[in-house]
């Protein structure tokens, strides 16, 4: 497939979407900063508003495991053009959106259309670019899908700060109405659409088992017992989703590439990083409002170096791994990662901010040295024809353990009197992350691979 597609194809392709997706994966998150704002305009319990932003994670969710039969099912083209159409669609509601109901209908719209281009960008970047600089590329989208996220909230105090929450949707609008526009004129057809038909049951059991097993962490929080039995039901479903795709011709996912031990063992590797990234971010910017009593903006500050430091590094790592594989990458970066946690389970309510900023930076440079390898080396066995298959895969499962980190390390800061030795256990939590990550790769590397490491 690579080598048939012309430079020009690739950079065209490239540009709209790696814009797509920034605009998209920042609008994810200025709702974080907003919703203290909206619970205060729309009168609403803080419990109901906050599913702006779990609703959403849990319909990337949800939507994820789709993507591999979409991707194969429609022309490349049709999809991204729907895909974009979606989003405009939700963001237009938000915009307009007279109650909080209406509101919450855009937002999970606009979540529908992010699921699903955050795995299509994935995908088109891996085939439409030859293997020997999978790395580079695969570098350059964890830059979108890290910078855009981390800058977000930051973005966001100052459009609340100056504008208002309606201008959260306002501003992103016309630029995603001209990206459908360019992507009209110049995104071209890279793909041939197979016959394939989409296994109802298969989504059925998807939609259900990854919808209650996500949900249900929500309700864990408040309500044990119901979100408990909730999560269980989920994995239930899940499985029998998973047991199914092994007896289908024509599975919905190809959960058979987890027998290539890379795509296996990288995926818990970039599992357990993603799973500190979202999880640090968390934690640091509740400490920053709560703990030592900062406003919003200051913790959407503190977090923007470790943003900018963790995009940056990722756009240089890739092609380093091109060069010399993932071996003294993704070991120094676990190193990284572990030195920066001492500042973190020792500071108090009267740390300096900059030592927070500083610690938090060096663990999110760390991150990028793992996470943009693991990603690349997960996909160095597959053949193309599963390279959507994985992608969805590797999206689906890490979504879904991202807000695991969040609920699980959130819950443990709860339990301690004192947020500060609660935000101790917390980061000692993921320090055990980091030393798992390295145990799996070292055993990864000591077994010998199918390429230089």
């Amino acid at each position: 497939m690579s080598e048939k597609i012309n430079p020009q194809t690739r950079l065209i392709v490239s540009i709209i979407l790696f814009i797509a997706t920034f605009i998209s994966l920042t609008s994810q998150t200025m709702m974080t900063t907003a919703i203290p704002v909206i619970q205060t305009t729309m009168h609403q319990p803080l419990a109901l508003v906050q599913w702006l932003t779990t609703g959403y994670t849990l319909i990337i969710g949800i939507i994820t495991p789709l993507t591999s039969n979409l991707y194969e099912k429609y022309s490349n083209r049709s999809l991204f053009l729907s895909t974009i159409g979606i989003f405009i669609i939700g963001t237009a509601i938000g915009s307009l959106a007279p109650n909080f109901w209406l509101l919450l209908l855009g937002r999970l719209i606009q979540a529908c259309a992010g699921g699903i281009l955050m795995s299509f960008q994935m995908t088109a970047m891996i085939t439409i670019y030859p293997a020997e600089k999978r790395g580079t590329i695969i570098g350059l989208s964890s830059l979108i899908l890290a910078f855009g996220p981390a800058i977000g909230p930051t973005l966001a105090g100052f459009i609340l700060a100056t504008l208002g929450w309606r201008y959260l949707f306002i501003l992103v609008l016309p630029f995603m109405i001209v990206v459908w526009l360019i992507g009209y004129r110049t995104f071209p057809n890279f793909t041939t659409p197979k016959a394939i038909k989409i296994e109802t049951i298969s989504v059925i059991l998807s939609l259900l088992g990854t919808g209650l097993a996500l949900s249900s962490l929500s309700f864990i929080q408040t309500q044990p017992l119901e979100g408990s039995a909730m999560l269980i039901v989920g994995l239930i479903l899940i499985y029998l989703f998973a047991k199914r795709q092994l007896r289908l011709k024509q599975p919905m996912l190809k959960i058979t590439i987890f027998k290539s031990r890379a795509f296996r063992m990288m995926t818990i590797i970039g599992i357990l990083a993603f799973m500190i990234l979202l999880g640090t971010e968390q934690m640091v910017s509740i400490y920053v409002q709560d703990a030592m009593h900062m406003s919003s903006m200051t913790a959407g500050l503190v977090l923007l170096p470790g943003a900018a430091s963790n995009a940056i590094t990722a756009a240089f790592v890739g092609r380093a791994y091109d060069n010399y594989g993932p071996k003294w990458l993704i070991t120094s970066g676990a190193i990284l990662m572990l030195i920066a946690t001492i500042p973190l389970v020792t500071m108090t309510a009267h740390t300096a901010l900059w030592v927070v900023t500083l610690a938090y930076a060096l663990r999110m440079i760390g991150n990028a040295l793992v996470f943009s390898p693991a990603m690349s080396e997960a996909f160095i066995e597959l053949k193309p024809d599963e390279i959507d298959h994985a992608t969805a895969l590797f999206n689906a499962i890490r979504q879904m353990f991202a807000a695991v980190s969040i609920t699980m390390l959130v819950l443990i800061s709860s339990v301690p009197a004192s947020l500060v030795r609660g935000m101790h256990w917390a980061m000692w939590l993921t320090a055990i992350f980091i030393i798992s990550l390295l145990i799996v790769f070292l055993l990864y590397i000591t077994k010998g691979r199918s390429a230089k490491v």
